[in-house]
């Protein structure tokens, strides 16, 4: 299979990448993120992206902030497949999305927002922007052109949680995943929400355990360690959440590179848990 016909569903090497571009078919979008300077990633952006890359905003176009359900509410369906159209994306294209590196903030978030929406041929820039750089490939300055097209698609409502549907998940004993880091789910530190610690019931693998030297490890080796963790359980049986619902996805594309797709996620995470102060909240380990 050559670059002009392979197909990736979950991660992309830059050279791969490199060799692909100019497809007709292919639709790069840039999803660089930041919760410190967000204006600062699309002006970043328009000084030098990948050639031909879209800029997708975290807060614009991969949320919805008229509703409720955490920092970044999942956006709803009719919004964002129009943002798709207004990109030039047909639901037979070859997106292939990155952000800084690493794929743990947006780049994750939006191959899930497209695997939501049943678009399989999607895939996250292993290592992002800095790998892309760092071997000194091509990039472009300003803004692509683009033909508008229409995108209708919904969303699979049965991979996306709310709180509730959360809880009655854990009530039957079902798994979920937090994927922030130790000290927040232990409650040690909370640098962004309101109320430190952790859903009572939930286990702690952060996205980081997916990575080693700014990329994905190998697809054994996450296999044998998510099914370490899993036991005995199937994917499907499985709920994934962060502080918000952006780097658990990077669970989601983990476990669907390493051949155990279907885990669900709860979209509103952490933000979204404590929006009601009487759900239960536990700090410390995992028990």
């Amino acid at each position: 299979m050559t670059a002009s016909t392979e197909r990736w569903q979950t991660l992309v090497s830059a050279d791969a990448l490199s060799a692909a571009l100019g497809r007709e078919d292919l639709v790069v979008l840039d999803a660089r993120s930041s919760l410190a300077d967000p204006a600062g990633c699309e002006a970043a952006y328009r000084q030098a992206h990948v050639p031909g890359a879209r800029f997708a905003d975290l807060d614009r176009d991969l949320s919805d902030h008229h509703q409720t359900g955490g920092r970044h509410p999942w956006p709803d369906a009719a919004d964002f497949t129009a943002r798709l159209g207004a990109w030039g994306i047909r639901p037979t294209d070859q997106i292939v999305v990155y952000d800084a590196g690493e794929g743990a903030l947006s780049a994750a978030r939006v191959w899930f927002l497209l695997r939501a929406l049943g678009h399989g041929d999607v895939a996250v820039l292993d290592g992002g922007w800095s790998a892309w750089t760092a071997q000194g490939l091509p990039a472009e300055s300003g803004l692509p052109e683009v033909g508008p097209t229409r995108y209708v698609a919904q969303f699979d409502r049965g991979r996306l949680l709310d709180a509730s549907q959360v809880q009655a998940h854990l009530a039957k004993g079902g798994m979920l995943i937090d994927a922030r880091a130790p000290e927040r789910f232990r409650g040690d530190v909370e640098p962004i929400d309101k109320v430190a610690g952790h859903v009572p019931g939930a286990v702690n693998r952060p996205y980081s355990a997916n990575l080693r030297d700014g990329h994905f490890k190998p697809a054994a080796e996450l296999a044998a360690e998510f099914t370490g963790l899993l036991g005995d359980r199937m994917p499907q049986d499985v709920v994934v959440m962060c502080g918000s619902g952006v780097t658990a996805c990077h669970h989601l594309l983990a476990m669907e590179h390493a051949g155990l797709p279907g885990a669900k996620l709860f979209t509103g995470s952490w933000s979204g848990w404590i929006e009601h102060p009487e759900r239960p909240v536990a700090k410390g380990e995992s028990r």
